[in-house]
């Protein structure tokens, strides 16, 4: 049932962006891919807080890249966000059979495998543009508890939930640490993106591209219960679709040591960036906070 307020005004925007998303399904990949990309080429002159944010990641994580590269990395990366319009309406309307006929699976064995056995199983993934259709793709298959942050929008919110929830999703917010723990207890599998800056109090500093990172040290804490088996999960656009891959889970993980668990995390997401770096969220400050009182490395604070 429609709640009375979301009738309010201020929500016109949004019920106009889930119309556009609701017509936008409906148009073939490789034209959501051109206007995409268009979308976000007309978006990058204007944006520049996110572009400076996104300028000052790259170029701190590839020290070695030329300042005209990084700003091509930049506007490629601004394609991407584009592109993730129409990511994100696939992910909350769009069909089982599109979103099948984009897929290219690697190493689904791997999850297979640690479903057979009892015992968590956490999908440690990052934040990409796809990241919301690389969750919904997840779902063809298998019964998958989304671990995710509400919307500051509560329309939104509940749009994205509501999706999720109708092709077969167990939503779980990421504050609701009694509940996930239950998830993995239950041997449900848990989708988990970590790779956000969530201050220095629940964090370890641990190395990413060279640079010490707050490092969220809770996917260790929760890999401690019920036999957890931690398996890389990583979903990226390609030229003809999506590619969902699955790693091997991550041997002798979690340790004792917090440190060496969070310099794994942040080894296997360098790896993911690696293949397909414009595709990343590079728009978050992931290095706000610095260890030791070292200087911000952001324009706007």
């Amino acid at each position: 049932m429609l709640n009375s307020e979301f009738i309010h005004p201020k929500f016109i925007p949004t019920w106009i962006l889930i119309l556009l998303m609701r017509i936008g399904v409906f148009i073939p990949f490789s034209a959501q891919v051109i206007i995409g990309k268009a979308i976000g080429r007309l978006m990058h002159p204007f944006m520049h807080k996110l572009k400076s944010t996104a300028y000052s990641n790259i170029s701190h994580c590839y020290p070695d890249k030329k300042q005209n590269q990084v700003n091509l990395l930049v506007k490629r990366h601004f394609e991407a966000i584009g592109v993730s319009f129409f990511e994100t309406a696939n992910a909350y309307y769009g069909s089982d059979n599109k979103i099948r006929r984009l897929l290219t699976v690697h190493n689904e064995k791997f999850l297979n495998d640690a479903m057979k056995d009892e015992g968590g199983i956490i999908l440690l993934c990052s934040h990409f543009m796809p990241l919301m259709l690389g969750s919904r793709a997840l779902l063809l298959k298998h019964t998958i508890a989304n671990i995710y942050r509400p919307q500051n929008n509560k329309l939104f919110d509940q749009v994205m939930v509501k999706g999720y929830k109708k092709n077969g999703a167990v939503m779980i917010k990421s504050t609701d640490t009694r509940s996930i723990i239950k998830a993995i207890n239950n041997s449900l599998p848990i989708w988990y993106a970590p790779d956000q800056d969530l201050g220095e109090s629940n964090s370890v500093f641990a190395p990413l591209f060279g640079i010490q990172t707050a490092t969220a040290s809770a996917t260790a804490r929760l890999a401690k219960n019920n036999n957890t088996r931690v398996i890389p999960y990583s979903f990226i656009r390609t030229r003809n679709g999506y590619s969902m891959s699955f790693d091997k889970p991550i041997a002798n993980y979690p340790s004792e040591d917090a440190i060496k668990d969070a310099t794994i995390t942040n080894q296997i997401l360098e790896k993911q960036i690696s293949k397909t770096p414009e595709q990343y969220l590079w728009i978050h400050r992931r290095f706000k906070t610095r260890p030791n009182d070292e200087k911000n490395f952001y324009k706007y604070n």
